[in-house]
């Protein structure tokens, strides 16, 4: 777009996205792991683990898979592929629902500058932390319904290659 020459709006109703497509697919690094705490309700928490496998000028591939807190394998890898702009897609929210501050996010990887998402629909209102210093997927996030946390997913360790 001509008005958005960093390439964060990809919608003129939605608010600019934390990271563009271009510098998430600077900072995919083939064989980094992530791994996040996840909370349903009424369910056990588990790990979800995503791995970088590789890259190219259009997207990534990478592997996930689910683990109990113990790093038991509880689901096999499946792999899949993304197009940068489908990544950066992710994160575009429309600004009628969403709002946006600056934070500090603190998690078990450590602390860093954000930006906090904020997306009210109804009674449901979800949250999407961004370390400014790491492009790509939310570090946190948190989905309530009527006010009650029904999904949390927190990165709690990585590991570069």
């Amino acid at each position: 777009m001509a008005e958005d020459p960093d390439g964060h709006r990809l919608r003129p109703d939605h608010h600019p996205t934390p990271f563009s497509a271009a510098e998430i697919r600077d900072a995919f690094a083939p064989g980094l792991e992530v791994r996040s705490l996840i909370t349903r309700a009424g369910a056990e928490p588990y790990v979800f683990v995503r791995r970088n496998l590789s890259a190219n000028a259009e997207g990534g591939a990478y592997e996930v898979w689910t683990e109990s807190p113990e790093g038991v394998a509880l689901t096999e890898r499946e792999q899949a592929r993304a197009t940068w702009l489908e990544l950066q897609d992710h994160a575009s929210m429309p600004t009628d629902a969403t709002t946006i501050d600056p934070v500090e996010v603190e998690i078990p990887m450590g602390r860093f500058e954000g930006r906090r998402y904020t997306r009210v629909g109804g009674d449901t209102v979800d949250t999407f932390w961004f370390a400014m210093s790491r492009p790509g997927a939310p570090v946190r996030i948190e989905s309530r319904v009527g006010g009650e946390i029904v999904f949390s997913s927190t990165a709690i360790k990585e590991r570069r290659p």
